[in-house]
Parts: C-alpha cells; sequence; structure tokens
C-alpha cells in the first residue's frame, strides 16, 4: 500500500473538480481533505459531491494545517504565483495549473520562492502524459525517427472562449498555445532559438476588437537544424482537433484524433465516423490523471517533478516571442525576451 499524502485543493472549477475526483477515487494513496474557493457555494458543491470533509472560502485555512502536505492550485491564472509563494512558504509540494503567470518576474519570484523553501513544484502541462504523444516522444528517443527533421502540432478548440476569458487570457499564444509550445519543447528535447508568428482574426470580430487573434500558425528553428510548425483555431466545428506528427531521418509517426468509437460505417451514400471528443476535459482525461499520479508519485520517492518550473517559464518566453513576431511580421529569437 502506497504511502498517505495529504492534499488541499484551491480552486474549484471545473479543472478543479476534475483533480478532485481523481485525487478522492482513483489515485492510490492520496488523501484529499479540504477544497477551498473564492466562492464558496462551489468548493461546498464539489464537497458534498465527493465527500471531501473541509471546505472553505479562504485557502489560508488549507495552507494553515499542519497534516497537509501538498496543495494542487487550480485557481485564475492571476493568483497563481502569489499562491505558489504562499504555499511554499508554509513547506506544502505544490501542483499547479499552468500558467504560473503572464509576466516573468513574477515568474521567477514564484520560482524563487520554491527553491527557498526546498519544496517540490509541478506544473500542469498534461499533454506530456497522454498515451499517443507520450509514445511519439519514445520513439523519438529510442531512435526509431533517426534525426529529427519537422514537427507538426495542430490544436483547435470546439468553440472560442467568452470574450472576457479573453481580454484577461494573455491572448492566444499564452493561454491556447503554450501546451504547444510545451508539447514541441518535450519532443524535439532541445530549446527553439527563433520564433515567425502569422496570424488573423477568421472566426469572430470581438476577438480582434479585445486585441487578440484567433487563428495563428507558427515556426520555430532548433539549434540543430529541427524545424517546427504549430496551428491554432479557436474554432473548429467538428470538434476538439489535436494532432502531433514526427518526421524525421528514419520514418514519420504522427498521432491522430481521439473518437468515441473506432466504427467506421460504409453504406451507399458514404463513409462516417465518429468526431473528435468534444474538449479538453473528455480528451485528455486519463493524461490528468496520469500526471497527478505522478506528482504524488515524485513527493513520495523524493524525485523531481516530472514537469518543472522551468519547463513552466520557457512556454511563456516562447508566447511572448511569438506575440512579439506577429506585431513586428519577423523572426524573433528567444533571446529577444527578457
Amino acid at each position: 500500500m502506497k504511502q498517505e499524502i495529504h492534499v488541499g485543493i484551491i480552486g474549484a472549477g471545473r479543472i478543479g473538480r476534475l483533480h478532485a475526483a481523481h485525487l478522492m477515487h482513483r489515485i492510490e494513496g492520496a488523501r484529499l481533505t479540504a477544497i477551498s474557493d473564492v466562492r464558496l457555494e462551489a468548493a461546498q458543491e464539489c464537497a458534498d459531491q465527493l465527500g471531501i470533509p473541509g471546505v472553505f472560502q479562504d485557502h489560508r485555512r488549507i495552507l494553515d494545517d499542519p497534516q497537509v502536505q501538498a496543495v494542487v492550485i487550480c485557481s485564475s491564472t492571476d493568483t497563481h504565483a502569489s499562491l505558489i509563494a504562499e504555499a511554499a512558504a508554509a513547506g506544502k509540494h505544490i501542483f499547479c495549473e499552468k500558467p504560473i503567470a503572464l509576466e516573468l518576474k513574477r515568474i521567477d519570484e514564484a520560482l524563487a520562492a520554491v527553491e527557498a523553501a526546498g519544496v517540490k513544484l509541478q506544473v500542469g502541462f498534461n499533454r506530456r502524459f497522454d498515451a499517443n504523444f507520450r509514445r511519439i516522444w519514445e520513439l523519438i528517443r529510442e531512435g526509431t525517427l533517426g534525426d529529427i527533421h519537422m514537427l507538426r502540432i495542430t490544436s483547435r478548440d470546439p468553440a472560442p472562449p467568452p470574450i472576457d476569458y479573453v481580454k484577461v487570457s494573455g491572448g492566444i499564444f499564452l493561454d491556447m498555445m503554450i501546451h504547444d509550445f510545451d508539447m514541441v519543447r518535450y519532443l524535439a528535447g532541445d530549446e527553439a532559438e527563433k520564433v515567425f508568428a502569422v496570424g488573423a482574426v477568421r472566426i469572430d470580430p470581438e476577438i480582434g476588437r479585445a486585441g487578440d487573434i484567433d487563428t495563428a500558425v507558427v515556426t520555430l528553428q532548433f539549434a540543430d537544424g529541427c524545424l517546427a510548425t504549430i496551428d491554432n483555431s479557436r474554432r473548429a466545428v467538428y470538434g476538439y482537433d489535436q494532432r502531433v506528427e514526427a518526421f524525421g531521418s528514419k520514418g514519420m509517426v504522427n498521432a491522430e484524433n481521439e473518437v468515441p468509437t473506432r466504427l467506421r460505417l460504409s453504406t451507399g451514400e458514404g463513409v462516417r465516423e465518429d468526431l473528435p471528443l468534444y474538449f479538453f476535459v473528455e480528451r485528455y482525461t486519463e493524461s490528468y490523471l496520469a500526471e497527478m499520479r505522478a506528482f504524488m508519485d515524485c513527493i513520495r520517492d523524493d524525485t523531481e517533478p516530472p514537469v518543472t518550473g522551468q519547463d513552466a517559464r520557457v512556454p511563456v518566453v516562447m508566447g511572448k516571442a511569438a506575440r512579439l513576431s506577429y506585431e513586428q511580421n519577423r523572426p524573433v529569437a528567444l533571446s529577444e525576451i527578457q
């Protein structure tokens, strides 16, 4: 039987509820003792559904509990950095959803607090834990594909987020493509040197009026010559489009979309298959479970978290470089972003 780890969750929104369900019912050795949210009724509803004993509006009630060993931060992005610093000062190990912050200075301050406290920090880039993408990573590391020449990532949402969210999210490069920046680093095993981005408003003029774009393509160049492309769209009418391809000197591998069934119906009218799973909770449920198990294991085994604070910082640099490239219509070296 695995050593029990007492955990508290800060934030009872959609992703907080998902992690809560996993910690309560699907992760051996995890004991979820409390959940908090600035909207007490949201925390209470989640606690009632799952049987979580502690329910608070003030997250400090969780941080002050000496029995709580780790916290899972699922609150709004603008609170992440300060909550990391508070949790570190309280001696708690930390899992935090991405991004830590939209400003590099605030990220660096949070990482410094973690280092000073000597606690662990894992950041929620869950797609690394998807079985399909993980297998591509393994094939690359095994040398099956030879030298990697090109990586291609497609990420398209089924519907755009609310305009109020767009206004505070940091834009498409920092709230959506940030997952793909992490994935391209993960697969390449290297850092991009240069970014070039183009974009447009093709879906909703209100997104443009909010200062963002809803359609974007980014190319990246790595030190070893590998090239990568990422394309994002805020709306794919057929569902959540999540595909990855790696092409090398010895071959190619690609991961297609996950669908509810693998049935293909062929009739005189045509050939039909299921649409992709609708959105991120449905598509990536198992990867969310795997990343939280990994967090519990790194605490229990006293090992390095599989996604570190530095792993969280670099995609923000990449996102800022992409935004600058889009605005100035030129390639931007990552070294330009301080």
